[in-house]
């Protein structure tokens, strides 16, 4: 059963705008209190150059007049330079100022800066690697209550990343991040459930959890939760439950589901058998590189099922697996030679 847990370090890279832009001031209003040093007006006509409001729209323009704002302390403003260096929109891009940026709204409380700048830390983007510091900047966002923040705590605390590993802990924020809807919170708490790490172990709950990332279109989670009603784990055992969350999460891309459906195809389990899906789903997930599908499409190749027989292209696709390290499809080329 394949339940590696994501790292998923997310931060938002979305432009910030602020409630005040909700007053609708006129283009030439805000234009002439920007231009007389007003810095909730210099924010918003950046927003509005940004958007294309009442004017043309212009990165170049909204760099600009954010610019005005940031340097007299406003934190959105700040946040969005940001991310205009970090995308190089309006201006050429630099890791390294948009961490400066970054920086500077998270020092006067950004939450959201916060939650980027720990990332920033993580992944050495603008500024030395570290992890501790890493650390340091998610708990202030996550003391906040950002989901982001929380349940990149909680990955810092199971990997033991910048901080002692302690599943305990890590259970403890993934919880508070997908009470709030988090998605790939909710899939990991179904992991440490599956597991029992940090928490006493629970099939149920497992499939709860899971249950909740997968509606949410997390393929991770479908295909876990086709795991868990392939098994009857936590659920009662139903071949064709299992068919249908496979198939959503192998619809979204997920390898291990795709190459999953081609064997469920292949031995009709819980779907009419159909040698010639099953070659097209092994045919995916092999494009993808898993190893195990390519064996499978070899031999698919070798007998003829659901496509051409073909010795040729089953000794290719041998050859892709073994070159992965597959055992079997190691043996199946020395056959073949």
């Amino acid at each position: 059963m394949k339940l590696s847990k994501k790292i998923l370090l997310s931060f938002t890279l979305c432009l910030f705008i602020s409630p005040v832009f909700a007053e609708q001031e006129s283009f030439k209003e805000t234009e002439v209190k920007a231009t007389q040093g007003n810095v909730k007006s210099q924010f918003n006509l950046g927003v509005m150059y940004w958007k294309g409001q009442d004017v043309a729209q212009s990165y170049i323009q909204a760099f600009e007049w954010f610019t005005k704002a940031a340097v007299q302390g406003d934190i959105d403003a700040q946040f969005n330079l940001g991310v205009m260096y970090s995308k190089g929109l309006g201006v050429t891009q630099n890791d390294a100022k948009a961490f400066e940026w970054y920086s500077k709204a998270a020092s006067q409380g950004h939450v959201y800066a916060q939650n980027v700048v720990g990332t920033k830390y993580v992944k050495g983007l603008g500024v030395t690697q570290s992890n501790i510091q890493a650390f340091e900047w998610f708990s202030k966002a996550a003391a906040q209550g950002n989901e982001d923040a929380q349940n990149n705590l909680g990955t810092m605390y199971s990997d033991a990343q910048g901080i002692t590993k302690d599943k305990v802990k890590a259970f403890e924020w993934y919880g508070k991040a997908a009470a709030q809807g988090h998605v790939d919170a909710q899939y990991n708490l179904g992991v440490m459930y599956e597991r029992g790490e940090g928490v006493a172990q629970s099939y149920a709950k497992a499939v709860e959890w899971y249950s909740k990332a997968a509606t949410q279109g997390d393929s991770y989670a479908q295909n876990n939760l086709g795991v868990m009603y392939s098994k009857g784990l936590g659920v009662t055992q139903n071949d064709a439950k299992a068919f249908e969350w496979y198939s959503k999460a192998a619809s979204h891309g997920h390898v291990y589901a795709q190459n999953t459906i081609g064997g469920k195809y292949q031995k009709g389990l819980g779907v009419t058998q159909s040698n010639i899906k099953a070659f097209e789903w092994y045919s995916k997930a092999a494009a993808q590189g898993d190893a195990y599908a390519q064996y499978n499409l070899a031999e698919m190749y070798k007998s003829g099922l659901g496509v051409t027989q073909s010795n040729a292209k089953a000794f290719e696709w041998y050859g892709k697996a073994a070159d992965q390290g597959h055992a079997q499809a190691k043996l199946m080329l020395a056959r073949l030679q």
